[in-house]
């Protein structure tokens, strides 16, 4: 069986990074993510982008 067809979601293609400050806030943590402050859209910094794929990970 594949993967792909049993976890379906949004689109996780991230953001360019960005080249240098200023950067855009995480929107848990409120931390400096690694994407320009000019992104629009939903950013995450580095720990709580992997506490997000841990928590929405496929347990199949």
């Amino acid at each position: 069986m594949n993967h792909e067809n049993l976890c379906s979601g949004a689109d996780t293609t991230p953001p360019a990074k960005a080249d240098g400050p200023p950067y855009a806030e995480c929107v848990l943590c409120r931390e400096p993510t690694e994407y320009p402050e000019s992104y629009k859209g939903i950013t995450l910094c580095p720990v709580c982008t992997w506490q997000e794929a841990q928590r929405t990970a496929c347990s199949g």
